[in-house]
């Protein structure tokens, strides 16, 4: 299979305009980490973007930072740390979940909109995200969005861009606004406390004036022999005091709970955003459940009253990691058919690829909602050249 590497994005549009000539569909890539998420790809070639790298604008003053695609983003992150400043939105490294090598990318981060814990705070990728450059279906070069936020009035294709798994056009080029490294982060830790009892937990101390930027609950097994609920705060040490004194206060009914600072916090929720309490057994399928964060306990139990799983909650229970078996559709139809009563969604992010072939890897589309997708995509990729089948088949 061949390879492409445009070495700028003028290369990259002669290249895309050739396959569309040819009908060629292509496979794009940027540090490969995540290639194994979505439908196994359906192409001829691939066009990677790691050689489109390098920092193009960063302004900490003004807060943003602009790269192109194939940036590490690993690179992007030690820039901003030397001026005390941070992506908001706290990415996820899939590596160890996924078992990949390579490099993430700056470009990747957009593509699927990656956010970790910080989200029920900051917000996701695509909520900072107010810059794109890429190159559409038919090799023509796009600029959206640009140094501020601002009001957008028809299609805002920055916003489309955020998530699209590569399918609608070749990021080139994207800018984030970011935010200060706070001065202190502590964790409370509850320990004992059910799944119910943690979701009440922590949607008390959502619903507080105390600003959490983590929540999580980690069931018995994953963390320890006991369940931990965990809540992360962050700002000036003065502010931080006396916000961890109040939020005792209001959960004093769930106990007495530790306070954890220094790496050790670092070091676990790394651990709940790279979603390293399950990754193994590495047979086992990893489903990305979002639902009502009340409704987690609810869902979790249904699905493990018909087949084996183990599970963890981040953003408060409105995200839950769960494993199953990977045998037959993974637990497709059961976990979907909870959903429907429950609502919420759920995306396939780690099986084999002959379950991902014949299961819907992200949540299937009600049918108006799959024509809108077919016509997005047929007007930014006419021939089907990029990512074709990646998220929906035929699409």
């Amino acid at each position: 299979m061949r390879t492409y590497e445009p070495q700028d994005e003028g290369e990259a549009q002669a290249i895309v305009a050739d396959a569309a000539g040819r009908a060629e569909p292509m496979r794009l890539v940027g540090g490969g980490t995540k290639a194994a998420i979505g439908r196994p790809a359906q192409d001829e070639s691939t066009l990677s973007s790691l050689k489109l790298s390098g920092v193009t604008l960063y302004e900490p003053a003004e807060m943003v930072v602009a790269a192109r695609a194939g940036t590490p983003l690993a690179q992007v992150q030690a820039l901003l740390a030397e001026r005390g400043q941070m992506l908001p939105f706290e990415p996820m490294d899939h590596r160890i979940l996924m078992g990949s090598g390579g490099e993430p990318t700056f470009g990747a981060v957009a593509a699927t909109n990656n956010a970790g814990p910080r989200r029920i705070n900051a917000g996701a990728a695509r909520d900072s995200l107010i810059g794109v450059r890429f190159v559409n279906g038919r090799g023509e070069a796009i600029k959206s969005g640009g140094r501020v936020m601002k009001n957008v009035t028809g299609l805002d294709l920055v916003k489309l861009m955020a998530g699209s798994w590569g399918t609608l056009g070749l990021l080139t080029e994207v800018t984030f606004k970011v935010l200060p490294v706070q001065e202190r982060t502590a964790t409370l830790a509850f320990s004992g406390l059910d799944d119910a009892t943690a979701v009440a937990a922590l949607s008390a101390a959502l619903g507080s004036p105390f600003e959490l930027t983590g929540a999580a609950h980690l069931p018995s097994g994953l963390d320890g022999p006991s369940p931990r609920t965990l809540m992360r705060l962050e700002g000036f040490s003065d502010s931080l005091d006396y916000r961890l004194g109040e939020l005792r206060k209001l959960l004093r009914r769930f106990g007495e709970p530790e306070i954890i600072e220094d790496g050790i916090g670092a070091v676990l929720w790394a651990a709940i955003r790279d979603v390293i309490p399950l990754t193994e057994p590495r047979a086992a399928a990893v489903w990305r459940i979002s639902t009502a964060p009340t409704k987690g306990p609810a869902v979790t139990a249904a699905i493990a009253a018909q087949r084996q799983a183990r599970w963890f909650y981040d953003w408060g229970g409105g995200l839950v990691w769960l494993a199953t078996s990977s045998e037959g559709d993974a637990g497709a139809e059961t976990i979907r058919n909870v959903l429907r009563s429950t609502g919420g969604h759920a995306t396939l992010v780690r099986a084999p690829d002959a379950v991902r072939a014949a299961t819907a890897v992200f949540e299937p589309l009600s049918d108006p909602l799959l024509r809108m997708t077919a016509g997005i995509k047929a007007a930014h990729d006419p021939k089907g050249v990029f990512n074709p089948g990646r998220m929906y088949a035929g699409i």
